[in-house]
């Protein structure tokens, strides 16, 4: 990881052996929620009720070269209720 995508991870309690060779698995699981659209809005809620204002979302599906519009849809949905 670049030394300018170090400092935000390394000031929420990740160190310098967090980030190298592609992160840690604890750094990757913070960053990363894998499963289907509810377990994303929990991770979200989880968030925004330890006081986010804001969470940045990005659906990665298993054909890069995809549109994920029913995956957002989905999103949407969960996290608007």
């Amino acid at each position: 990881m670049s030394t300018s995508g170090r400092w935000p991870v390394c000031g929420l309690g990740f160190t310098d052996d967090d980030v190298a060779d592609g992160g840690s698995d604890r750094l990757v699981d913070a960053m990363v929620v894998a499963g289907g659209a509810d377990r994303v809005a929990e991770r979200v809620r989880g968030h925004h009720d330890a006081g986010a204002d804001y969470v940045c979302l990005q659906v990665l599906p298993a054909d890069p070269s995809a549109v994920p519009v029913q995956d957002w849809s989905d999103l949407s949905d969960l996290l608007h209720r």
